[in-house]
């Protein structure tokens, strides 16, 4: 099934989507599952936000992709390549990338996203997938001139805005037919499926919770396939994984600022 959290009014809540209307479930389905009550809300009355907001972190996956890497110009990793954005970061459906002054080149990256269902420590190859709540759609926006000169990529990688997420997840992924399309303006700059990755969800998981835990809630990015670019304020960025959906992302300037009290 494919979940998705709203605001409707003045409150904020969470739904099964079914058709054109989401089915209210009772709270967050991560702690309180997938009770109903009762009610249904077209989608044309709600606003879709970020499926879930990251109790901690959100973990990414650097050149999981080998034609990425390369058109970067960096070697396959040899093992997982991992990072941290900033929950911050995160924003959903209809939110503005907004471009910071402090970068002259900021890059789209669609990604696939896991979202963790429980507290992951130590996971095997074997129970990995049994930790993922499901899978949604990712942007895992980056100030590439930033990332070429500083050697951490926190900052490249951490600005507000620059972790776009959802419209939903899917509960139930068929792991071996995710497909990333990315699209500016319409015209499309992406197009790669999981099968293209280097590292696959239980070895990815398994390598990152060796080192540290992951809470439910959290967000694994699996990585980018090829054609990245730059973008540019007035246009509009899509990210979309078939059976999923779209994310939708206008992007927008942010004038410098002079310093003052």
């Amino acid at each position: 099934m494919r979940v998705a959290r709203f605001a409707h009014g003045d409150r904020i809540g969470y739904g099964v989507v079914d058709d054109d209307a989401l089915v209210e479930l009772v709270g967050d389905p991560i702690v309180m599952g997938f009770d109903t009550t009762g009610q249904r809300l077209p989608l044309s009355d709600v606003r879709l936000l970020a499926p879930v907001i990251p109790r901690s972190k959100v973990v990414a996956v650097g050149r999981n992709y080998a034609k990425h890497a390369a058109e970067l110009g960096n070697e396959v990793p040899t093992e997982p390549l991992v990072f941290l954005k900033p929950n911050t970061s995160v924003i959903g459906p209809g939110d503005a990338i907004v471009l910071p002054p402090e970068s002259e080149d900021v890059h789209f990256e669609g990604e696939v996203a896991l979202v963790i269902g429980r507290v992951a420590r130590r996971l095997t190859p074997e129970n990995a997938l049994g930790a993922v709540f499901g899978v949604t759609v990712a942007n895992d926006v980056t100030a590439r001139d930033l990332q070429r000169r500083e050697p951490q990529w926190a900052r490249a990688k951490g600005f507000d805005t620059f972790c776009p997420l959802g419209p939903a997840i899917e509960t139930e992924p068929d792991w071996d037919a995710l497909r990333i399309i990315t699209r500016v303006d319409g015209e499309v700059k992406q197009d790669g499926p999981s099968t293209d990755w280097i590292f696959d969800a239980p070895t990815v998981l398994t390598w990152i919770t060796a080192s540290m835990t992951l809470l439910p809630g959290d967000v694994v990015l699996m990585g980018t396939p090829d054609g990245v670019g730059p973008i540019t304020a007035g246009q509009t960025v899509e990210v979309e994984i078939p059976g999923i959906g779209t994310l939708r992302n206008p992007v927008v300037a942010q004038a410098r600022t002079s310093g003052g009290a």
